[in-house]
C-alpha cells in the first residue's frame, strides 16, 4: 500500500510540474504573440516619425531659403526707402508748391497712379491695372505733368478700386 500512496504521489508531482509547464508555456506563446504585434506597431510608428522628420527638415531648409528671399528684400526695400528720404529732404514743397503749383500737382497724382497700379499688380488685379485713371486722378489739359512729370495729362496705364461693370446678365 505504501507504494501505491508514493506512485499517487508521485503522479500528482508530476502532474502539478505538468500543468505548470503547460501554464507557462501557454502564457509565453501569448507573451511572444502580443510582444510581436507591439513590435510591427513600433516599426509603423518609426517609419512614419522618420517620414516626419525628413519633411519638417525639408521644411525648415524652404523656410530658410525663403527668409534669405525675405531678408534681401527687405534690404532692397530699405535702400529704397533711404532713397526716398534723401530725395524728400532735398525738396522743399513749399516753396515748389507756391511756384508752380499745377507741375507739383500732375507730379503727385502720376505717383498716386503709379502707386494704384503697383497696388493693383501686387494684389492679383492684372485687368484694374491696365484700366483708366481714376476721375480723382484725372488731370487738367493744360498741361499738367504725367506720374514722372513729363507733361503727358493723359496717362490711361493706372487704375483705380473702382471697377467697371457690365450690364450682361
Amino acid at each position: 500500500m505504501a507504494r501505491l500512496y508514493l506512485v499517487l504521489l508521485l503522479l500528482g508531482v508530476l502532474g502539478g510540474v505538468g500543468y505548470g509547464a503547460y501554464g507557462y508555456y501557454t502564457s509565453t506563446q501569448q507573451r511572444i504573440q502580443t510582444l510581436s504585434e507591439n513590435n510591427a506597431k513600433l516599426e509603423v510608428a518609426i517609419e512614419q516619425s522618420e517620414k516626419s522628420v525628413n519633411l519638417l527638415k525639408s521644411e525648415a531648409a524652404k523656410n530658410a531659403e525663403l527668409s534669405k528671399n525675405l531678408q534681401v528684400q527687405l534690404q532692397k526695400a530699405e535702400a529704397y526707402g533711404d532713397e526716398l528720404r534723401s530725395k524728400l529732404s532735398k525738396l522743399n514743397l513749399v516753396v515748389e508748391a507756391l511756384k508752380d503749383s499745377k507741375t507739383l500737382e500732375g507730379k503727385m497724382n502720376g505717383a498716386t497712379a503709379k502707386l494704384w497700379r503697383d497696388f493693383m499688380e501686387d494684389t492679383g488685379n492684372v485687368d484694374g491695372s491696365k484700366s483708366p485713371l481714376p476721375q480723382w486722378l484725372q488731370q487738367p489739359e493744360t498741361g499738367a505733368g504725367s506720374e514722372s512729370g513729363n507733361g503727358n495729362p493723359k496717362d490711361t496705364s493706372t487704375s483705380s478700386s473702382e471697377t467697371e461693370t457690365s450690364n450682361a446678365k
